[in-house]
């Protein structure tokens, strides 16, 4: 009877002990689905080159404004890469995560690379760029950076807009305009900013080998600058309410572009859109 008795409790073990196992196989399967699931996020994009904007939570880690606000977007095997030129050679490492993780044992930060980089006004310098793993489009990430003086610090970064590079190419190639070389009215609409500020239309629109420029004459005199396409341009006029000169990049759909201001306590950058309407050049 005894015998039986460990016979029987032995058993039982066995059985305990199998289900177990099936408990882990099926642990094991819904985790390896799991990491499927994550691996195919990164793979939303088809492998190759675009540009996208890259935003940051501070004014002192952002891209370069020779690249106005934009990298470059490598897609390869699903994996995604951001190369961002910065504004100068103070960042001398980053870290996808947290500062608390940069900081351990092992970490792998990321190096800069030396790049040169040319202004509007035709001044170059040497900046730091970095290579920056991308999780995941249109979704905030944490990234970690050092100085020179070795103390890190934690940002949020984003990356939205994706196009194309050979799509914006294009685009930026299409102020190439079917009109002969002379000088013509255009309608143009402005959004954007606080609301407050308006711009003269219809614009005067110059045409010279095939390549349109219109001057844009705001409501103020105070802005001191305009961003066009990453270029600086400046005002063509002293007195007066600003006018510039800028080259249109596309027409008849919002171009972005950015005016800064010095009517604020201190100069301040607004982002607008302009929308040259080809229909109304006359």
């Amino acid at each position: 009877m005894k015998k039986k008795r460990i016979l029987l409790c032995m058993a039982v073990m066995l059985c305990v002990f199998m289900a177990g196992c099936g408990n882990q196989k099926d642990t094991i399967k819904e985790t390896s689905e799991s990491t499927v699931e994550i691996s195919d996020k990164k793979s939303t994009l088809e492998d190759g080159t675009y540009i996208a904007d890259f935003e940051t939570d501070s004014n002192m880690f952002h891209v370069n404004e020779a690249d106005n606000g934009k990298g470059t977007l490598t897609v390869k095997d699903g994996m995604m890469t951001i190369h961002v030129r910065l504004v100068s050679k103070n960042i001398v490492n980053l870290y996808v995560g947290t500062a608390e993780d940069a900081r351990k044992q092992g970490a792998e930060l990321l190096e800069p690379i030396t790049e040169e980089v040319t202004y509007s006004d035709g001044m170059k310098e040497e900046v730091y760029a970095f290579d920056i793993p991308v999780p995941e489009i249109d979704k905030e990430f944490n990234v970690a950076l050092v100085g020179k003086k070795e103390t890190w610090y934690d940002h949020k970064v984003k990356v939205t807009d994706v196009e194309k590079a050979e799509e914006r190419e294009s685009d930026e190639s299409s102020s190439s305009v079917d009109i002969k070389d002379g000088e013509y009215k255009i309608d143009v609409s402005l959004e954007g900013g606080s609301g407050r500020a308006s711009i003269t239309s219809p614009a005067v629109l110059t045409v010279k080998d095939g390549t349109a420029s219109a001057q844009i004459e705001w409501s103020s005199p105070n802005y001191d600058y305009m961003l066009v396409g990453g270029e600086k341009f400046l005002p063509i006029n002293k007195d007066g309410n600003s006018v510039f000169e800028i080259p249109v990049l596309t027409f008849d759909k919002p171009m972005e572009v950015t005016a800064d201001t010095t009517a604020m306590s201190k100069p301040h950058e607004v982002d607008y859109t302009l929308t040259f309407d080809s229909k109304s050049i006359d």
